[in-house]
């Protein structure tokens, strides 16, 4: 496995690592969006969101919240932004974005449903797919 993420948790690859235990490496992140973002990832390697056991996802949820307190501290942000975003790296990676009012970052794009039938539509495929 070639995984720039496994290779952090080897210490195989330098990482400004802000929290560690026995599932869970939190460091900051070498492309920040804004400067203290952070990455959280399990340490066994696990490729999306949805293939993560619950129990490590349970685990991390009380770190994201103390990491982004401290970020928040830290850098003295307006807010933080938790984003499971996950594309460029196949291992899990939950970002800590410190963000300011005025950093001129936007949200992605958004899109309009056609009308109400179509809306209705994706609301009962994904119902049914419950």
């Amino acid at each position: 496995m070639d995984c720039i993420f496994c290779k952090v948790i080897k210490k195989e690859i330098p990482a400004s690592i802000i929290f560690e235990n026995d599932n869970i490496l939190a460091f900051l992140d070498i492309n920040p969006v804004n400067k203290g973002h952070v990455l959280v990832i399990p340490k066994a390697h696990y490729e999306t969101y949805f293939e993560t056991p619950d129990e490590i996802l349970s685990e991390m949820a009380p770190i994201l919240k103390k990491l982004g307190k401290g970020i928040k501290k830290a850098t003295n942000c307006d807010f933080c932004v938790i984003n499971v975003y996950g594309i460029d790296v196949p291992h899990l990676h939950i970002h800590i974005i410190p963000r300011f009012h005025d950093d001129g970052l936007r949200a992605w794009p958004a899109k309009k449903y056609a009308d109400t039938e179509e809306l209705n539509k994706f609301k009962e495929l994904i119902v049914e797919s419950l």
